[in-house]
């Protein structure tokens, strides 16, 4: 009775620690989110909002970091229960960078605002990017929830997708400074807020392989197509 007691006390926290998790996946989503209205209106205000929900992600990542600690060094997990505190270690290393990278996308679109540029410039294009990275988040972190391993290897073949709109989207604006100089520095600016959108993806990307590694115990990182389609059968 008593290793049953136990168990279930273990199973309680492993439900809290995941439950948690999911909440600070809410949080950077609600970020994205944010992001993409902030792009697409060309906000400041929205990009305040952003950047006010930063430090309640980072609150989330030393709580559940602590409290995955915690639970290894009093309940000593084996086999897949060990697999999924590594692998909840993985989200949310991933989904702070999220975040990190949603604020660091407020504060240069502000800085881009601020100075006033060129209305001409193609922000509604990464407007567009940032959508999908956000589905792509919003995709990575149900099939956690499910652990859904053909879900999350879906999500990682398709990250492609967002690197070939990143390369895209630079062809395109340094068409813009050929044929004007004068959108140098806008451009540039633009530049980096879309390797921000880019990185956001691929900490998606990341959150996908966690997912596989706990259902399946294969670290698929790194790995070609073929190697994750024999891992996840």
């Amino acid at each position: 009775m008593a290793d049953k007691h136990l168990s279930s006390q273990f199973d309680a926290e492993l439900s809290s620690i995941s439950t948690r998790v999911l909440e600070m996946g809410g949080v950077v989503e609600s970020q994205l989110r944010q992001c993409i209205y902030a792009l697409h209106h060309l906000s400041p205000e929205t990009a305040d909002q952003v950047l006010a929900l930063e430090q309640r992600v980072n609150r989330y990542e030393v709580e559940i970091d602590h409290d995955i600690t915690s639970t290894m060094s009093r309940r000593q997990p084996t086999a897949r229960d060990l697999r999924l505190l590594v692998g909840v270690s993985r989200v949310i290393v991933n989904l702070e960078r999220a975040g990190d990278e949603a604020s660091r996308i407020a504060r240069m679109l502000k800085s881009f605002i601020e100075a006033g540029a060129p209305r001409s410039l193609p922000v509604a294009d990464l407007a567009t990017s940032a959508q999908h990275a956000a589905d792509q988040m919003h995709r990575t972190l149900d099939a956690f929830a499910r652990l859904d391993v053909q879900a999350a290897l879906a999500i990682i073949n398709e990250d492609d997708r967002i690197d070939a709109e990143y390369e895209g989207y630079f062809r395109q604006l340094i068409t813009y400074m050929m044929e004007d100089p004068r959108t140098i520095s806008s451009s540039l600016n633009l530049l980096f807020l879309a390797k921000a959108v880019e990185r956001v993806g691929d900490h998606a990307k990341n959150i996908a392989e966690a997912t596989i590694y706990v259902v399946k115990g294969a670290d698929v990182r790194h790995t070609t197509p073929e190697q994750r389609e024999s891992a996840v059968q």
